[in-house]
């Protein structure tokens, strides 16, 4: 008991001395890092771990080769109390446009690991390739993202949210899609939807309407590693499993929660 308490209060040391300007000075030190190809430019801990859609990478291949720069729609969201920053937004490769999510943990003041969500153009999305083998294609518009980006801003201390209410706000709507009930969702009227530049809740819809037929059984394996309690923002991950029977596989997500006055406003999604 003694040595799990140690460790407890050394985890929250290391998260403790990073602050929020130390860990966006970090996560933009990565980034950079990044679009220079150089891993040696980044603050990286021994042992450092990359995922990219959920699969390891070693350094100096995946997104270490293919990034080049950062687009015109561009969020940070920072938690000193995990120790761990996110950015979300569009990076460009070559010529082309993706759409990330891009989280890093930052122990010690050196990152020990960065987990990318990432969405391309002519990526098979959630319903896998048609029968000829090729794509049956995901949403993908990071102009309309840029045009309707999520909110950047810094709410009042007497206005926010405890980052316990966030993770419930978000966690609400997560179980409202495995039951298929909006009514458990914390929402406002109108609340968006925006997956992956394009607007999925439009004229008399929310995000809380619609879900009867979603094909979502179990929303599993929920993650909420960034809760940004300036800004308002949850960052959450997790599995969303199909309904039995039906071909539509099983897909990793995640979801930016923005919340006002104790209910969520808007969510803005990168699955792959």
């Amino acid at each position: 008991m003694r040595y799990l308490l140690a460790l407890m209060l050394a985890g929250s040391a290391f998260a403790a001395d990073c602050d929020r300007a130390c860990l966006k000075t970090t996560l933009d030190q990565y980034l950079n890092a990044v679009i220079k190809h150089d891993p040696k430019a980044a603050p990286l801990f021994v042992g450092f771990r990359q995922t990219e859609n959920a699969v390891v990478v070693r350094l100096d291949t995946g997104t270490w080769k293919s990034v080049t720069g950062l687009g015109k729609m561009q969020r940070r969201y920072l938690d000193a109390v995990s120790g761990q920053a996110a950015y979300f937004g569009v990076v460009t490769e070559g010529e082309k446009s993706a759409i990330v999510t891009v989280r890093v943990r930052v122990e010690d003041r050196k990152i020990n690991e960065a987990e990318w969500i990432i969405a391309r153009p002519g990526d098979p999305g959630l319903n896998g390739f048609n029968a000829n083998g090729t794509p049956n294609g995901n949403f993908f518009e990071p102009d309309n993202l840029a045009m309707n980006p999520p909110p950047e801003r810094v709410v009042p201390k007497d206005q926010r949210a405890s980052r316990e209410a966030l993770i419930a706000i978000t966690n609400s709507y997560f179980d409202g899609l495995t039951t298929h009930d909006g009514s458990i969702i914390l929402h406002h009227d109108g609340c968006t939807r925006i997956e992956n530049g394009r607007g999925m809740a439009t004229g008399t819809n929310d995000c809380s309407t619609g879900l009867a037929n979603l094909n979502v059984s179990i929303v599993a394996a929920r993650r909420y590693p960034v809760i940004d309690e300036e800004a308002q923002v949850a960052l959450a991950l997790a599995v969303f499993l199909r309904k039995p029977g039906t071909a539509t596989r099983p897909s990793a997500s995640c979801r930016l929660a923005t919340s006002r006055a104790s209910a969520v406003a808007g969510f803005a999604t990168a699955p792959p």
